[in-house]
């Protein structure tokens, strides 16, 4: 399959979280610079992570189309050793205890290469629960 250009792919992206947005006007995501939408659903108290910090946190990750491909209850890592982009842009929005939705665009996920069982350009949603902040 011939590559993508990044441009090409991120409008492509955008516009399925635009339709997904509309079919869940429950969520309120407000759209990073970085193309990340995020929505902040409990803040948490204490301090905000870093990439430098090690992240405690249980997560779900989902298709847009809903299906569940990825779940942990207590996942432990420096937010900015090997987790996605989109993930080290999300995470610091929220303090220990928090609660976040990322929907990811394909290019701060795992891009045109994917990842099994993620397809290549795939858009990601994530539900966060931030247990613990270290550092």
């Amino acid at each position: 399959m011939p590559a993508v250009d990044p441009a090409v792919q991120a409008k492509i992206d955008d516009d399925k979280i635009q339709a997904y947005l509309k079919a869940n006007p429950s969520i309120t995501a407000t759209k990073d610079a970085s193309g990340l939408y995020y929505q902040v659903i409990t803040a948490g108290t204490g301090v905000n992570p870093t990439t430098k910090s090690t992240i405690t946190v249980a997560y779900t990750g989902k298709y847009l189309d809903g299906t569940s491909f990825q779940t942990a209850s207590n996942f432990t890592s420096v937010l900015g050793a090997g987790l996605i982009q989109g993930w080290q842009i999300g995470i610091p929005f929220v303090k220990t205890g928090g609660r976040i939705l990322l929907i990811i665009p394909s290019a701060l996920a795992y891009g045109p290469a994917g990842r099994d069982p993620i397809p290549p350009n795939t858009v990601l949603i994530f539900t966060i629960d931030l247990f613990a902040v270290q550092g």
